[in-house]
Order: C-alpha cells, then structure tokens, then sequence
C-alpha cells in the first residue's frame, strides 16, 4: 500500500513529562488566537492540556522532551506524555482507569481492550469526525488500516500505520563458496546445501559442528511453507488468497510441508535447540557459526553490529539475503500482515464534554500526520537531531541520544521504507530487498478469540502435536486426526468462523 512521502523536507516503571508550553526548542511561534472575550480579542489563549499514556519506557525529562515543547508551541497545547512498562501492568493499570472514569485523553490499547472499551461505550466514535475534522490523518493512515481499528461497523481507534517486513533467509555466502555451492533457488537445492552445510565441514575447521539451519522455532520454516502457498506457524495462520480465506492448519498442502521439514529434522541438518531457542539465541548460533542458514530479519543480522560480530569471530564470514525458495505452492517469503497496525489509540467518549480539548486532540493527530509535523515527531528538530545536504536527511549525533521515544509521538505513524532508509543508510540495501519479497497477507492480527475458544490452549496443542510430527514422533497419517481434536476438543471452528466474520468486515473477502 502506497504510504505519504514526506523524506524530501528540507512492577510498573512510570515515566511521565509535563512542561509548560513554550519552554526550549525552536519552532514557529502559533499566531495569536482570540480568548472568545470582546474584551480581550487578539490575547493568546492559554494551553489546552493533553494527556497521552502509551506502554513503554524510556521517556526524557520534562526539560530535555524536545518533540513536546515544539508541539506545545506550535499547536498552542500542554502535552503530557505517560509511558507505563510492561504491557499487563499497562492495561490493567488502563482498567482501573476506566473503571474511575479517569482515562487519559489519548492512549494505548490492544485489540481486545479495544473491542472490550467500545462494547462498554467508553470510547469515541471517530466516524463522523473521519472525513472533517480528522482528515488529515485519515488520509496519511489509509482506508485499509483504518478498518483494523472497527468494532461493530464504527472506528474507534486510530491506527498507527504498520511496521514493514524485515524478513528473508540469509546464508553464508563464504560457505556456499567453499563447497562450490550456488545461491538455493528451490526446495531441492535449499535441502542440498542444507546438508552440505551439515556434513561437508563448510568452515574448514575439520569438525562435523555445523547445521544448515537454526532460528526460532516454526517462523525458521517461514519461506518453506510459503513454497507450498501458505503460510503457518510464526508466520501466519490466517491468511487471504485470491480473495479468499485461508487457514494453513486445513491447507492440503500442509502435510507435505511437514514431511519435507520432517526431513531436514531426521537427517540431522537443523540446529537441535531450533524448538527450545529463545530471544537472541538463534542469531547467537549464526554470528558463531554453527550454522548457515537462518530466517532472520535484517535486523537481526545486518546491522554493522552484527556484522563487526560474526567478523570478529571469523574475518571470512559473509551473510546474505537470498530470495525464497521456488515450490509446488509458489514462492511467498512468509506471510505478513501488511496493515497491521502497529499500535492503535484512543480517545474516550468523555472527551465530548469538552470540545475546545476535543479539537485540539484532533489538530494534534492531523498534525504528526502532516508533512511538517510527521518530520518533526521522525526526526527531532533540523539543526540539532538532523541536518540537510543536497537535499537529504543526515541524522546527528544528538539524534542517536536524544530520539529514542520520538516514536511515542508518532500516533498515526510514518512512512517506515523511507525512515529506515535514513535512520539506517548503511543497510539500505538490506532494507530494500526484505520489503520486495513476496509474501501472502496475513490477517492473524485483526481476529479477536470468540467465546468459547481458548487460545492459548489451542495453540499449545497445535504447537505440540506439529513438533511430533515433524520430529517424527507421531505419524503423518494422523494429521487428520489432529484437526479433529482441533475441532472437538478446542472449537477450532469457533476462531474459524471469527475469522471469516472478520475478514468480510475488513472487506479482505469476496
């Protein structure tokens, strides 16, 4: 989906900053507005006060919030931006909240707290407001995300446009050059240099102690199932297809996809913790080089950090993104949810009680959405966090210490492919390469659990029958039988249903 361009400018940690307007920073000064008295037309009207808690940490002091004190000046407003840590002890402390009747103007939720605030008529329904007096953020969000943020046919959040895909396979180029071996194209050929990477001592060090692949559990396999034109587990349960619905666990093509993995599994070529590994430890086990294949995103793996890394360990050592490989299915990276909104935000219905505050909320959010303010919550202030030359954003030193929480401030989002590009110049080809691979649209993200079902159960049953199978520990015959007890057992047709629902409301569906 095509996004604004704005790069061609010229126990819970509680963290909150609150500064009168008009303290430090530069900025244009607001033009002197009327106080609705005759007698004093032409008197700047004092700050309205907007308070924003988001999940998070690592706010500034009030004195160093550069973002807040240009918002403060150039909308006339008093912003009060609270950052609560750790996700449970946000909401729970966003409840209670509510519950007291005492929410924060503008704030954080998830998608059920969403779907549970709006069922109770705690929030405001932005739809009458969409094409008025919030247009310019509509127009800088797009129609398709805005629709991850409906309950009930009306929109109640803004949705802060997605994040990008990071995501490829990687391999080690010195070691396919070793072996005189060719990038992978197929499945075939990923499983030969997957065990040639296992037994034909890529490294030269005369040991069998590498393994063709490792990474975090099932996501490891993303490209693999998308060679059989679906998605799966870390990846995408739900995706669409042809404007069409589709679940992997019922994809016909699951089996076979199983069975290849099984494959890789039984002879030996993945790495033997590939179920257990957790955060780093995958890419711990690639900068080591104890293996050469691995799903990462370039994040992972290509900044200059990890490159001085696993150079460190071996000067030679060279990864590199490669395409997915070609299969029955197709050739899909994985799959994403393209419009999935990376935070959502909302404003209580209560703030219709108020409408001098309720327009400034409003005038906030289309001003992070414009041009000039989308710059300003991207890249700080020009002259301090970022320079101009021939045209180009530099990012300063001051950026790298001062602009880590700008991204609170950036409601309704930015257009990430050419954020990236600057904050990241070093790895723009990285960048680049991750966002043009295929890959299916997943919707996982947009469906909510219906009554009835357990999630977290289903999915841990889901989980654990799919590692026997593909570690050979229950037969392949017996796949059928697993989704019966999907059926039975956990009402598995109940999410199935939701999703249907859900994809029809979001228009992803014929």
């Amino acid at each position: 989906m095509k996004r604004k361009s704005w790069i061609a400018l010229g126990c819970s940690v509680l963290v909150t900053t609150s500064v009168l307007a008009g303290c430090g920073g530069g900025g244009a000064e607001p033009a002197a507005e009327s106080s609705g008295d005759p007698g004093k037309a032409g008197e700047k009207k004092e700050p309205v006060k907007i308070s924003i808690t988001v999940e998070g940490s690592g706010l500034p002091t009030p004195q160093e919030d550069w973002i807040k004190q240009e918002l403060d000046k150039r909308l006339n407003i008093d912003v009060s931006l609270t950052a609560i840590q750790g996700l449970n002890d946000y909401l729970n402390q966003m409840k209670v909240r509510s519950a007291a009747g005492n929410m924060p103007d503008l704030m954080m939720v998830d998608l059920v707290t969403l779907n549970d605030f709006a069922q109770k008529g705690l929030l405001l329904d932005l739809t009458p407001h969409l094409d008025s007096k919030l247009k310019q953020a509509k127009d800088f969000m797009g129609a398709n995300l805005l629709k991850k943020g409906m309950v009930g046919g009306k929109y109640y959040a803004i949705t802060r446009i997605a994040d990008v895909p990071f995501s490829s396979y990687w391999i080690r180029k010195d070691w396919l050059n070793a072996l005189n071996l060719k990038e992978p194209t197929t499945l075939e050929e990923l499983y030969d240099v997957a065990k040639a990477f296992t037994e034909k001592d890529p490294d030269g060090n005369g040991k069998k102690d590498t393994y063709g692949f490792t990474g975090t559990e099932f996501s490891t396999f993303a490209p693999i199932f998308g060679a059989y034109g679906m998605g799966g587990p870390g990846s995408g349960i739900f995706y669409t297809k042809d404007k069409k619905l589709m679940n992997a666990y019922y994809d016909p093509a699951m089996p076979e996809a199983l069975k290849y993995i099984q494959r890789l599994i039984g002879e030996n070529l993945v790495d033997p913790q590939l179920m257990t590994n957790k955060g780093t430890m995958a890419r711990d086990q690639a900068i080591q080089g104890k293996a050469g294949i691995a799903f990462m995103g370039w994040t992972d793996i290509g900044k200059q950090e990890f490159i001085q890394q696993y150079k460190t360990v071996n000067p030679k050592a060279e990864w590199v993104q490669i395409a997915p490989p070609k299969g029955p299915g197709g050739q899909y990276d994985s799959a994403f949810d393209a419009e999935r909104p990376s935070r959502l935000y909302v404003i209580p219905k209560s703030a219709e009680k108020n409408p001098e505050k309720l327009q400034k909320i409003f005038e906030l959010l289309n001003y992070v959405s414009s041009k000039e303010g989308n710059a300003l919550v991207m890249y700080g202030i020009e002259g301090r966090h970022y320079n101009m030359k021939d045209g180009k954003i530099e990012l300063t030193e001051a950026m790298a210490k001062e602009g880590n929480y700008f991204h609170y401030y950036q409601m309704t989002g930015r257009p990430n492919e050419e954020y990236l590009t600057v904050k990241f110049p070093q790895e723009e080809a990285y960048i680049k390469f991750a966002l043009k691979l295929p890959r299916l649209n997943s919707i996982d993200s947009a469906i909510l659990p219906p009554a009835g079902y357990n999630a977290a159960d289903a999915d841990r049953y889901a989980k654990e029958e799919l590692v026997k199978f593909v570690y050979g520990k229950r037969p392949l015959s017996e796949y059928p039988a697993f989704l019966k007890t999907m059926e039975d057992t956990f009402k598995y047709k109940l999410l199935i249903d939701e999703a249907q629902k859900r994809a029809k409301e979001l228009e992803l569906v014929k």
